[in-house]
């Protein structure tokens, strides 16, 4: 597997910027919509468990984990773009990932930010 499959983040020719800083540089905020968010939760399938815990023993890199990680927090992103673009934003500000246990059976990634419209200043 190569660097790129565990790479994320979004497009250069995205309609919504999502960035993880207040502000950016060169435009104005000139509407805040407010907080949007996108949420997957993503079970654990056997064989990566077992491998898992094998690998845990042993030390290293759990290279399944990390790619499964990366496609959830991807697919999260896409949702958060798909709501701030659904209510009307061309960025989204100060996004964030949240990830959690979800009752011992998956784990919950959540991206967060704050929905608004920017424009060249």
């Amino acid at each position: 597997m190569g660097i790129e499959d565990y790479g994320g983040g979004q497009a250069a020719q995205a309609d919504v910027l999502v960035v993880t800083t207040n502000d950016v540089p060169g435009h104005q905020v000139t509407q805040v919509i407010g907080e949007v968010f996108g949420l997957t939760v993503r079970s654990r399938h056997l064989g990566s468990q077992i491998g898992a815990g094998l690998k845990s023993m042993i030390g290293g890199e759990l290279k399944g984990l990390t790619k499964t990680l990366v496609e959830t927090r991807n697919q999260a992103m896409e949702r958060l773009v798909e709501q701030a673009r659904a209510r009307g934003a061309n960025a989204v500000l100060m996004m964030r990932f949240d990830v959690t246990e979800a009752a011992d059976v998956g784990t919950e990634v959540c991206a967060y930010g704050t929905a608004a419209v920017i424009s060249r200043s």
